[in-house]
């Protein structure tokens, strides 16, 4: 297992080849009659949150099709995802507390990019509350350190070394609720390695080919999902 200082960090080539995501559209209506068979739900309570810089806009096409399915789905519905992780965990967890109150259920969290960072960390907290955790590219090893946003955090202050050995240390308490990681090598925005969980007890690594901003609108992540979901 390679260390977290040895992983690499995206480069503005790999940032270049993001606009390739927008193919993942048309691919995903071509792809819906198989994607329109895949497991139901009946009713459960599923919650999915957007990534850095992103909202409930990015997501709702995910949405859109898990409702499709028979799910009960809600987005974070807290505006743009500002990335302070530590002011966003305790809001996002009383949504889910919410969420799982209102359902008599816990919630399958699903988390694209850094809302799967925020994702596995209410399951961490309160794993009483989450039944699953879907995320998608989420940097879940150093957090932003090995991302293209990385030197957006360092402009604002945050030292991101000590940043990563605070998430490292979170790890001592491990996430008791089961995990699919969902990563891609040709993600240009997170370092694929930083998406691929090693330490959980109860996790599944799932490969998939899209860039970042594609795996929001790809048909193999919509089939992952929809199959884990149920289990």
């Amino acid at each position: 297992m390679a260390k977290a200082m040895d992983l690499p960090t995206p480069g503005p080539v790999s940032l270049l080849r993001e606009g390739l995501g927008l193919l993942e559209l048309p691919r995903l209506l071509l792809r819906f009659p198989e994607l329109a068979r895949m497991p139901r739900g009946s009713g459960q309570p599923v919650m999915v949150l957007p990534g850095f810089g992103a909202s409930d806009g990015s997501t709702f096409v995910l949405r859109s099709y898990l409702r499709f399915l028979g799910y009960q789905v809600r987005g974070w519905r807290m505006g743009v995802n500002t990335g302070q992780v530590a002011e966003l965990l305790p809001r996002v967890r009383r949504r889910v507390a919410s969420a799982a109150d209102r359902a008599g259920d816990r919630v399958r969290l699903i988390g694209w990019s850094l809302g799967g960072v925020l994702a596995r960390e209410v399951a961490r907290e309160a794993p009483d509350l989450v039944r699953s955790v879907n995320t998608i590219g989420s940097p879940i090893v150093g957090g932003p350190k090995y991302t293209a946003v990385g030197r957006i955090y360092a402009q604002r202050g945050v030292d991101l070394d000590a940043l990563e050995a605070e998430i490292e240390g979170r790890e001592a308490t491990p996430i008791r609720v089961p995990i699919t990681a969902i990563w891609s090598r040709a993600d240009g925005v997170v370092a694929w390695q930083a998406c691929v969980d090693r330490r959980s007890p109860e996790v599944e690594n799932v490969e998939v080919v899209a860039t970042h901003l594609g795996l929001g609108f790809a048909a193999d992540v919509y089939r992952v999902v929809a199959e884990r979901l149920p289990r």
